[in-house]
């Protein structure tokens, strides 16, 4: 017998909600968009014709009909709207950054366990097709023991935007923004570093919030470096990641947020050419067995990316059929490297990430 479809709201409708979190929770065949909370009926009603609109996120989240409850708003309201929702007895997934403080994150874990119910975090950049190809080579051991890597989100964006990410708000800049992803990648390729050096800076003119990151990540004979920068015209590898027996260079971004901003519409399971990354280089070099240090580059074939995969298992995960894609414990182990990276920017040294600055979970 057919299962209902699982009722699911949505807060925000704004570039995260938009472009991201409506497209692919409707892709999904066990989900229905519901509703969303957005000040702007006619934005939604554009895009999604039968879906109610709600003026406030309260009148939302008091709806005893959904069974899950997705915050898309500004990094600091997440907390008091998870909150409100875990409260009214709603499954929950809100948008990376989990919370603009480690402490409030942990008190929605708490309360979420409190309430039995499903707490998750939008980490959408495990299922980029590019990370899923890395993580596989480096779980078959293709690269050997990794001992580098660079991992960079470099944009070129001079002009600073009237927006919440870019002014001097809490939680706004690119730590805030693209750090979450890049820490998250880092952590499921490699576990908990021992220590972060973080630098952060305001590299254009007018800036208001961090445009410009450089963490380094000290691991036992490991370094990880990530970065974003919003002045990079001539961009850097995406990865570069080099190991005992060979390197994996990545060039571009992971195809799905383009075709999502262009009005693609996925599907569940994927469409055939969902997540390809059409004329993104990507290449292993390895020492040549001629004993004479030359090298062979070898092309690899990319993972199709699959971003819906999330809510797939988020909709798996309420049913009791699945684990949560996500847990909220590993969304904190992000918080508290985004933290310590705050803490070691403004002391200008590295830090040792000791057992007082882990999560609790």
């Amino acid at each position: 017998m057919t299962q209902p479809r699982l009722k699911v709201g949505l807060i925000g409708y704004g570039y995260a909600g938009k472009t991201f979190h409506a497209p692919l929770i409707s892709a999904v065949p066990e989900l229905e968009l519901a509703a969303v909370a957005s000040s702007d009926a006619a934005r939604v009603h554009a895009d999604w014709p039968g879906v109610t609109v709600h003026a406030a996120p309260a009148e939302l989240i008091v709806r005893d009909d959904l069974d899950l409850v997705v915050i898309a708003t500004p990094n600091d309201t997440h907390h008091p709207l998870a909150r409100a929702a875990l409260l009214a007895g709603r499954n929950v997934v809100v948008d990376k950054p989990f919370t603009v403080a480690l402490d409030d994150a942990r008190e929605l874990v708490a309360l979420a366990r409190k309430r039995r119910r499903l707490l998750s975090v939008f980490h959408n950049r495990r299922w980029d097709g590019d990370f899923m190809t890395l993580r596989q080579l480096v779980a078959d051991g293709a690269l050997g023991r990794v001992v580098e890597m660079s991992s960079r989100h470099d944009r070129y964006r001079p002009e600073v935007r009237q927006r919440w990410r870019e002014s001097a708000g809490q939680g706004a800049g690119l730590w805030f923004d693209i750090g979450p992803h890049l820490i998250d990648q880092a952590l499921q390729l490699f576990g908990r570093p021992r220590a972060i050096a973080l630098q952060r800076d305001l590299t254009r003119d007018g800036a208001l919030a961090d445009d410009w990151f450089h963490a380094s990540l000290r691991y036992d004979r490991l370094h990880v470096q990530l970065h974003a920068g919003m002045l990079v015209a001539a961009g850097a590898p995406r990865f570069a990641v080099h190991g005992t027996r060979a390197s994996f260079v990545k060039d571009g971004f992971d195809a799905q947020e383009d075709a999502l901003k262009a009005g693609v519409r996925p599907t569940w399971p994927p469409q055939a050419d969902w997540g390809v990354d059409l004329g993104r280089a990507s290449r292993v070099t390895r020492v040549s067995g001629a004993g004479d240090g030359s090298a062979i580059v070898e092309p690899v074939a990319l993972q199709h990316g699959a971003h819906q995969a999330y809510f797939a298992a988020i909709a798996a995960a309420i049913r009791n059929e699945a684990p949560n894609p996500v847990p909220p414990e590993e969304a904190l182990a992000v918080m508290a490297l985004l933290e310590l990276g705050i803490r070691s920017a403004e002391e200008r040294r590295e830090l040792e990430w000791r057992i007082a600055d882990a999560p609790a979970g």
